[in-house]
């Protein structure tokens, strides 16, 4: 079972709030839902929608086709009507005379919508309470939510008139499932807390400014500073600041303040002072289009910064990673005294996955490292001898290049005690798809809608790459395997270049040749994706 629903109105109508009551309401009764949010840069007006799927099995993406429009004004209707389903039902804005003649209200395309008038603010409580009797659940589970939300009686009352405005359509009956709904930016603040942070820095910016936001909320409970300084560049020299005292210590940016940074990224890789960096990437060059998505800052998190020095960067495809391969990233950064980046995206960061999942065991974060009142400590950004005095002797530079060296070699090893890669499906299939980050949750979907629409089951296996410096070796393994057996190889980004798949060949050899790229800003779509795959 698997339903699309699709919320839109103008930036301030309280969106959002539709999609979080009605998402607890359905996590409470045992569905699994994902909520993806699509919005331009306005913080008025425009035209924002989310599209809520609910499944009684994992989900992780959206469909094409729409199952229920909730419209929150004109725009919403006439920009998505092409998109909802014959048997689909509007619930809309406008206000009605006799809200108990409902029986055929919502049946199709041309049925007229309807909505509640003299509601006010109230008006998407209402419709979230209209939402939930489509959806057969009982009202006192709304009731239940909306009184824990606002604590008010024209917040009930708004929920009870618009539930008692429909009939219901899909008759879902509560299951057994214990599920828990999570952001990729909530997700990344837990695996810091788990960590033991004691510092976050971040400058605004769209979209790891979720992070920030969840940071700020918890540092009184936990126990850790948050600080917004001016500017990218004072983030990162104040982390380093803040490293270089003891404390474990984190920065947060996008792409154009990850540009500011790489001088100062530069400087970490010359002191050795521990830094974990959160890097969410949004559509560039430039300013791009700030409030929607890409998988195009592969490239820097790899290189960003000048000369040679070791770095580690991982790429969570979900919430549970998303914990822990934060807290994998403080441990790197602490045992080697490097670099350690989080790579994400809007679309992993801001979007709502539910699970019935627990993530791993937390790892303990040591820091062993001399610290200054312990001992004499010294880092700077020039070549330094081995009481770190400022040298430009060509031997020692030599040597301390081969140290850098040396150490991502150790790296390398320590590395492989961790998931660098997972493999997903018959693990014998034919054919091999590839891919990384916010893909990871898409392709499982397609994957098992084409598992349940032909004959031949698991004749797709998916490879999803979570380590990207270091590298696996597997992945070359499992390519040319795949190779030889004739099947398939297939790389599935959100970038227009295959930035991976660039990758890969430059550690193999091998070239990709099917590829399937986006890169309008928006994520994959499960169904389209779906066609694209059988075609090749």
């Amino acid at each position: 079972m698997r339903l699309n629903i699709l919320i839109g109105g103008k930036a301030g109508q309280g969106i959002n709030k539709i999609s979080e009551i009605v998402s607890k309401v359905l996590v409470d009764y045992g569905y699994f839902t994902f909520n993806y949010r699509d919005y331009p840069s306005l913080i008025r007006g425009g035209h924002n929608f989310n599209v809520l799927s609910v499944s009684n099995e994992r989900i992780g993406s959206i469909e094409s086709k729409l199952d229920v429009i909730i419209a929150m004004d004109d725009k919403t209707s006439e920009i998505h009507k092409d998109s909802l389903k014959e048997n689909g039902i509007v619930i809309g804005f406008e206000e009605f005379k006799d809200p108990k003649n409902s029986k055929n209200f919502g049946t199709s395309k041309t049925n007229k919508t309807q909505n509640f008038g003299g509601l006010g603010r109230n008006l998407n409580v209402a419709q979230a309470g209209a939402l939930i009797r489509v959806l057969g659940i009982d009202k006192q589970l709304l009731i239940n939510e909306v009184e824990e939300q606002f604590h008010n009686k024209d917040s009930n009352a708004a929920a009870e008139k618009g539930y008692e405005s429909q009939e219901e359509k899909f008759n879902l009956k509560k299951l057994g499932n214990k599920i828990s709904i999570r952001t990729g930016s909530q997700a990344v603040a837990q695996g810091a807390i788990n960590s033991k942070i004691n510092v976050y820095i971040g400058y605004p910016m769209t979209p790891s400014t979720g992070v920030l936001h969840e940071m700020a909320g918890k540092a009184k409970t936990y126990g850790f500073n948050v600080f917004q300084p001016e500017s990218e560049i004072a983030v990162v020299n104040s982390a380093l600041g803040c490293s270089f005292t003891g404390a474990k210590t984190m920065v947060g940016t996008s792409g154009g303040g990850y540009d500011l940074m790489t001088e100062g990224l530069s400087f970490q890789g010359q002191s050795e002072i521990p830094l974990v960096c959160y890097l969410c990437s949004r559509p560039g060059p430039g300013t791009g289009v700030p409030t929607y998505t890409s998988q195009a800052d592969l490239d820097i998190a790899l290189r960003g910064g000048h000369g040679d020095f070791p770095r580690v960067v991982i790429a969570p495809g979900d919430p549970i990673e998303c914990i822990e391969k934060t807290n994998e990233a403080f441990y790197f950064a602490e045992k080697f005294n490097t670099l350690s980046i989080i790579l994400s995206d809007k679309h992993l960061a801001e979007s709502e996955f539910s699970s019935d999942r627990k993530p791993n065991k937390t790892i303990p974060i040591n820091v062993t490292r001399k610290l200054p009142g312990q001992a004499i400590v010294r880092a700077s950004s020039y070549e330094c001898d081995k009481f770190r005095n400022t040298t430009e002797d060509g031997k020692i530079v030599k040597e301390n290049a081969d140290k850098r060296i040396a150490k991502y070699k150790a790296i390398k090893q320590e590395v492989e005690k961790f998931q660098m890669i997972k493999i997903f499906g018959n693990k014998n299939a034919k054919n091999l798809v590839i891919g990384w980050g916010s893909t990871k949750t898409v392709i499982l979907d397609v994957l098992d809608s084409i598992d349940h629409s032909i004959k031949k089951i698991g004749n797709y296996k998916f490879l999803q790459v979570l380590y990207m410096k270091p590298i696996s070796n597997q992945i070359g393994e499992e390519i040319r395997k795949t190779q030889k057996a004739g099947g398939k190889v297939i790389l599935i980004e959100n970038n227009v270049t295959g930035q991976l798949g660039r990758l890969i060949r430059e550690k193999t050899g091998i070239s990709i040749k099917n590829r399937i790229l986006k890169y309008d800003g928006r994520p994959f779509i499960c169904d389209e994706l779906k066609q694209k795959i059988l075609g090749i």
